[in-house]
């Protein structure tokens, strides 16, 4: 392994933990973690060594897709629970999507009272060093977004042909995601766009002072593509200003849920591929928000919103795009199981988890075909 690998496998171990285990607690939801840990190792004790001892073997996965977890909400605002996403989403695709198989890198350490370290003061930096790391002077950074950024980029740079599948948390978490695949594919001289399903703009500029959140990510994303309608979203409905503010602002291309009801899924993607095509794009990042889902699909989510996409509208968007270009990395965010805005209790919960883990297990099986 070289110099850089061994590195970056370093910091894996240091910044990451097992998988499922993002959320920090001593006994909360033990029961839960037990059940992912008896499926992923068949045990449920020594399972640090274990999980540190299977990040050897990414250099030689046969697998492209690696997946991510990152259990933060910390980045939301309306209602949170988007945290406890990476560990029940990955339950659901072992049991609800077998043939689905991806190297599971793990979760990123989470503080969860941390969004990004920009915001923090040294001292603060050194004491959640202190506590994740057992080093004050530690080399590593302590917030989500900072961690998941940094090991983004090194794996990018370890690992260019592979790509990564994240699971959230709130929506501010693919801020990293895209940015850090962003600039490596640039760096390659690979034309990309970014495929965003939501039922939000994510165009603020900021939310109350603070630039990176569920609500501004894609603003701040925008630099990092060949040009701004690149960043394409399907599903929008739930906006304070009109289609045409958002466009004219930004230069994004939307497409909004009622578009898309009133005109059907094909045409409108028909409609992209013929821009995409027209622009030289050659790979897609595919960020997806579940509330871009109907209320009736995806109800266990911080902001559900009525008058959405169905879960068959979303899969052949997403068929399409992937018949005419690689969709090199991907994610899954805001799916919040504890959430239940529409009363129905566990049933919700179930049914957002079980569309969640089927447009998963597509999205994780395009990259592995890549």
């Amino acid at each position: 392994m070289s110099d850089s690998k061994q590195q970056f496998h370093k910091k894996l171990e240091h910044c990451l933990c097992p998988p499922g285990d993002g959320v920090f607690t001593v006994n909360t939801a033990k029961e839960r973690k037990d059940a992912l840990r008896q499926k992923l190792y068949g045990q449920t004790e020594g399972i640090d060594t274990l999980w540190k001892a299977s990040l050897n073997g990414l250099a030689d996965s046969e697998k492209k897709a690696a997946i991510l977890g990152i259990s933060s909400d910390c980045g939301g605002g309306i209602l949170r629970g988007a945290n406890w996403g990476p560990l029940f989403l990955r339950s659901t695709l072992i049991e609800q999507q077998p043939h689905t198989s991806a190297f599971d890198l793990g979760d990123v350490r989470v503080i969860p009272h941390l969004l990004h370290d920009k915001y923090l003061n040294e001292s603060t930096i050194s004491n959640c060093q202190k506590a994740l790391y057992a080093d004050p002077e530690s080399e590593y950074y302590v917030s989500p977004l900072s961690i998941t950024e940094d090991v983004c980029d090194g794996f990018y740079e370890n690992y260019p042909d592979k790509g990564i599948f994240g699971i959230g948390g709130d929506h501010s978490i693919s801020y990293p995601l895209t940015k850090s695949y962003l600039k490596a594919k640039r760096a390659r001289g690979i034309k990309t766009a970014i495929i965003h399903f939501d039922a939000h703009t994510d165009l603020l500029v900021e939310r109350l002072g603070i630039d990176l959140c569920f609500g501004s990510w894609c603003t701040h994303i925008l630099e990092f593509l060949p040009a701004p309608s690149h960043l394409v979203q399907f599903g929008i409905r739930s906006s304070g200003k009109p289609k045409s503010h958002w466009e004219s602002t930004f230069g994004v291309k939307q497409h909004w849920a009622h578009e898309i009801r009133e005109r059907g899924a094909q045409a409108i993607v028909d409609e992209v591929i013929a821009q995409l095509k027209a622009d030289g794009v050659e790979e897609l990042y595919v960020s997806f928000d579940i509330d871009a889902l109907d209320e009736a699909f995806a109800s266990a989510t911080g902001t559900p919103e009525a008058g959405g996409m169905t879960p068959e509208e979303a899969m052949l968007i997403l068929s399409a795009l992937h018949e005419e270009f690689k969709i090199t990395g991907a994610d899954m965010m805001e799916i919040a199981p504890f959430t239940d805005s529409s009363l129905a209790g566990q049933s919700s919960s179930e049914t957002t988890l079980r569309e969640g883990a089927k447009l998963s297990a597509f999205l994780i099986d395009a990259i592995n075909n890549s």
